[in-house]
């Protein structure tokens, strides 16, 4: 059978990368995005269509199977935040492979985002900038849009919920900053599998007050002011110093924060390794993702699993960034990470990446006898 799927997903690739890439490429990747977005809402909505994408792109096997927090993850490969910002494939993500999802990020307020243009495809480094801005629907008009969803039937894989304060001037001041996050957070607590909290968006207004320990420490105090019904992430920065992270994950273990994902995008231009990789016309705004970021996040694994697995608060790791292969998802959670999200590989390499790798994965297990993806968690 595997044999079968590798052959399947090789005829996919060339497929995309010969035929469909070289036009989509040339067309503004915004409107590639909002395009592919509303065929995959198509294609989610239909029994049959899913049934055809399952056909094309889903992979299973038992090795990758995992109980984390008490939620069940049929692989470890999930679709991060920026994605799916208002919810709306949540019916076609699992057919495509994935184990796992996360929607948003989700503001307290309706937000249009930053203005146009606000993504850019960088060939040379196999990354996007990205300045959208935390552009959703909000909490409201997207939790009920789930919530619908929902009085029929379960989600088909975890589904995280992303919030992030909204994109404007009156949220700059902390008290109000504070205000938005808990009005997402109270109206998704029936919603969804996990929470992120997402202290490190770059593109937007104020910058990343909350990686400051006391705005951070009452914002934990508002989120913990009612009873916790599910795990809770926070999303870190890669081009955060060692003394925030440690102020940080102080913090995470006092509120009994479950985990950590990291990373989000990158601001940094500077990083030496980039410097060579580097697309001549980079944005002089926005976040970079994909091969930018790779290293940067693979650091910050690092660096938070060695300080805090032995600790009896051990935290969940969820590693994001550069994931192009099945090697690239292998270096993470070999390095501490317990699960993996991409974006940016997917709209380089096709949608058949998520099997890909999840294949690649139990091969890579084999090699190193461990009978199931957890065994190599910290294994570096």
């Amino acid at each position: 059978m595997d044999t079968l799927i590798r052959a399947r997903n090789f005829l996919s690739e060339k497929k995309y990368k010969w035929m469909l890439k070289p036009i989509l490429f040339k067309i503004d990747p915004e409107k590639v995005h909002d395009n592919m977005s509303a065929v995959g809402h198509f294609l989610g909505e239909y029994w049959i269509t899913r049934k055809i994408s399952k056909a094309f792109w889903s992979y299973s096997n038992p090795a990758l199977e995992q109980n984390i927090l008490g939620i069940n993850f049929k692989n470890p490969i999930g679709l991060s935040a920026g994605f799916d910002k208002n919810a709306d494939l949540t019916e076609i993500i699992p057919c495509v492979g994935f184990g796992f999802m996360e929607v948003g990020s989700v503001t307290g307020e309706p937000c249009g985002g930053n203005p146009a243009p606000r993504l850019w495809r960088l060939p040379k480094s196999k990354s996007l900038a990205v300045y959208y801005g935390l552009m959703n629907d909000g909490c409201e008009i997207i939790a009920k849009k789930l919530h619908a969803k929902l009085f029929f039937k379960k989600f088909a894989i975890p589904v995280g919920i992303n919030i992030a304060k909204t994109n404007c001037q009156a949220t700059v001041e902390t008290n109000a900053a504070i205000r938005d996050y808990f009005k997402a957070y109270k109206t998704f607590a029936k919603i969804g599998d996990y929470f992120t909290i997402n202290i490190s968006c770059p593109n937007v207004f104020g910058g990343q007050p909350f990686t400051d320990k006391p705005k951070l420490d009452a914002l934990l105090e508002k989120i913990m002011s009612i009873p916790k019904v599910k795990p809770i992430f926070i999303k870190l920065s890669p081009d955060l110093k060692q003394e925030k992270i440690d102020g940080i994950i102080g913090l995470a273990s006092k509120w009994k924060i479950d985990g950590f994902i990291c990373a989000n995008l990158t601001k940094n231009r500077d990083v030496k390794e980039n410097k060579n990789i580097l697309d001549k016309n980079l944005p002089v705004v926005g976040g970079l993702s994909g091969k930018i970021v790779e290293d940067l996040s693979l650091d910050l694994i690092r660096y938070v699993y060695k300080k805090t697995h032995k600790n009896e608060s051990r935290f969940v790791i969820i590693g994001v960034g550069g994931v192009f292969s099945a090697s690239d998802a292998y270096k993470k959670i070999k390095a501490g990470a317990s699960l993996v999200q991409l974006i940016t590989g997917m709209i380089f390499e096709g949608p058949q990446l998520i099997s890909s790798i999840n294949l690649g994965l139990v091969k890579l297990l084999q090699a190193d006898g461990y009978k199931n993806i957890s065994e190599a968690v910290g294994k570096e």
